[in-house]
């Protein structure tokens, strides 16, 4: 079992930027790929970004070049590096994870994640 808890959303003016984390629990870390995904008011959640526990990385077009995805399996840490914000990025943000049997294997689909955290809201102002 892993439970995961996300911190650092906030309000940030268009042009800001925020670093989500997302502490995980368990026994281990290793092993698992990590995601981010987000839902706005009224809309469906949708992906983010992904990274395999080898450290392929993946994310949505929306936010290439301005969000980065990385880890930390020793202290058991995910990061979203948010850049460059803007309103349209304003949802509330959720990370997940998977165990995986493939060091290069990132996941896209929130149906391939079994653990979610409780998700941080990040408004974004214009």
């Amino acid at each position: 079992q892993v439970q995961l808890v996300e911190s650092g959303g906030g309000l940030v003016q268009a042009g800001g930027s925020l670093r989500l984390s997302c502490a995980a629990s368990g026994r281990t870390f290793s092993g698992y790929a990590v995601g981010w995904f987000r839902q706005a008011p009224g809309k469906e959640r949708e992906f983010v970004a992904a990274i395999s526990w080898g450290g392929n990385t993946n994310s949505a077009d929306s936010v290439k070049g301005r969000f980065t995805i990385s880890t930390d399996s020793a202290k058991k840490m995910m990061y979203l590096q948010m850049n460059s914000l803007k309103p349209e990025d304003t949802a509330v943000y959720f990370c997940a994870v998977v165990r995986s049997y493939n060091q290069n294997s990132y996941y896209t689909r929130g149906s391939d994640y079994d653990y979610w955290g409780q998700g941080t809201q990040v408004t974004v102002s214009s």
